[in-house]
Parts: C-alpha cells; structure tokens; sequence
C-alpha cells in the first residue's frame, strides 16, 4: 500500500491528477482534481484499489478524507466514483454531520446515492466516524472566470455524476473571480441545497 506521494502535480483532468516523483508520473483519481495546480508540489494521501479487472490509485488532501473514502467504500452500494463524488463538496465533516443526524435528505442528493443506499450508509456508519475531523479548506488566489474555468467546472461536475442540465441552472448562481477549483466547490454546494 502506498501512504502517500510527494511531488509536483504535472497535468490535471475533470478525473485526476497525474503527480511527478523521481521522474514517474502517478496517475491519480482525486474528488475535485481543480483543487490543484501546475508545477504544484503537494503530498497526496493515497488509496489504492484493486480488482481482477483494475489497479487504480485514488488520491486526498489529508488522512481523514481517505478515512472517510474507505468507510464509505464498505457501505453496500457505493463504490470508488461514488465515494469521490461524496468527497468532491470538500467538506467531509458536512457528510459526516449527515450520516449521524440520519439526515437522509442530504445525502440522497449525491448523485448515485438512493434512499435504499443512504439508508445503509446510516446503519454501517453512524456513530463509526468520530475520528474523521472537518477537512480544511485551501484558499487560492482568486481568477476572473474564464471559457476554460467553466469548461473545466463543468467536466468536472460531470464526472462526479451530475447531469448537464442540473449544473447549467446552476451556473448563474456562481460568484464570478473563482478557480476552477472554487467554481466546482460552490457549484457542489448549491446542487447539494
């Protein structure tokens, strides 16, 4: 198992992020791969999964959101992009809340996840996530919004499992000056409302 890598983040895609060490580059799936830079030297907290027909490497800010993503790999249901999905708001201590408080409501709004499936993710994990603290948040350098940070928002969003035109009535609604980044976090927030 790999705990982590450091390394310069060398090309991001709405899916992952590849990380450059000792001259191999790491392909990496990651909840919001825009939370990271160009030539950005970070450490990535790693998962690695493993099935007969795929070996992937997912990637976190921090121990506790990996935490998180393995517990919720055990709930009958969801599986990698689901769990990402759930991650992709970047704020772990938010699903955390929910699980605990049974708020079905909240959690039927990722995308993937049923009442049937937010049902169990309640019953396999409340009162089993204690040791998760809330995920910090990076703050970045503000950018006007341009064609290429919409676009790649958008694919973002996507990939996470959201439908098109549930993130166009949204996209008015975004504050303008934002990352990439940003744009995915505040887009996720008000699909979750």
């Amino acid at each position: 198992m790999i705990e982590f890598i450091k390394g310069t983040i060398d090309y991001i895609t709405p899916e992952y992020i590849v990380i450059c060490n000792n001259d191999i580059g790491y392909m990496i799936y990651t909840p919001n791969p825009f939370i990271f830079h160009k030539e950005q030297h970070t450490t990535i907290y790693t998962y690695q999964h493993v099935r007969e027909d795929i070996l992937a490497l997912y990637g976190f800010q921090n121990r506790e959101e990996r935490l998180l993503f393995t517990k919720l790999l055990n709930v009958t249901g969801i599986g990698p992009k689901g769990g990402l999905a759930i991650l992709a708001t970047g704020d772990a201590s938010q699903v955390v809340r929910a699980i605990e408080n049974e708020d079905e409501k909240f959690l039927t709004k990722f995308p993937g996840v049923g009442k049937k499936t937010a049902r169990q993710m309640i019953l396999d994990l409340k009162g089993k996530l204690t040791d998760i603290a809330s995920v910090p948040e990076q703050l970045e350098a503000q950018e006007q919004h341009s064609p290429e940070t919409m676009t790649e928002a958008v694919e973002a969003l996507k990939v996470l499992g959201y439908k098109e035109k549930e993130i166009i009535k949204i996209i008015p609604s975004i504050e303008e000056g934002l990352t990439t980044e940003q744009v995915v976090k505040q887009a996720l927030q008000k699909l979750l409302k």
